[in-house]
């Protein structure tokens, strides 16, 4: 960068720094000067403190539900299906396609840690879910992954 850009940076930011130290918004940090000069002035808003409403029994379900079960053992058939394919690919020459798939793909262990942590990912993201009350969410997260799986599974079958 030579003299005159840096001139040119220079005077462009002390004009910017100069129109901020002078607008009228940063300057109107004090409060408005009351209409009679006795009243006591507020600085703060008093507002009632905020409560939550406790969960009703009829609002929520157990998490180990028929319809959770049902889809953590369809993530894991899937998971353990992928697991599977991806690992004849790659013992038959073939390549890892996902990068993050790849760091692990080098032995069969680290293969199955990968598996074994996206199927302990999608329950504890579905574990969250339903702790915070998002009960859609928690099924969505399942119901990615299943179809994740299943793609991959599909994927790789068909390019054997």
């Amino acid at each position: 960068m030579t003299f005159r850009k840096f001139s040119v940076f220079m005077r462009l930011g002390a004009l910017v720094l100069l129109a901020v130290a002078l607008c009228p918004a940063v300057l109107a940090q004090a409060p408005l000067a009351p209409a009679d000069p006795e009243a006591p002035i507020m600085f703060v808003e008093t507002s009632p403190p905020a409560t939550l409403a406790p969960m009703r029994a009829a609002e929520g379900h157990r998490f180990w539900d028929k319809q959770n079960c049902a889809l953590f053992l369809g993530a894991v058939a899937l998971n353990g299906a992928d697991f599977a394919v991806t690992r004849a690919n790659l013992q038959s020459g073939g390549q890892e396609l996902n990068p993050l798939v790849r760091v692990f793909g080098r032995s069969t262990p680290g293969l199955a840690v990968n598996f074994i942590g996206e199927t302990v990912g999608v329950v504890s993201l579905s574990y969250f879910f339903h702790k915070t009350g998002h009960h859609q969410l928690e099924r969505a997260v399942s119901i990615f992954d299943i179809g994740n799986s299943a793609a991959a599974v599909s994927f790789g079958l068909m390019h054997r």
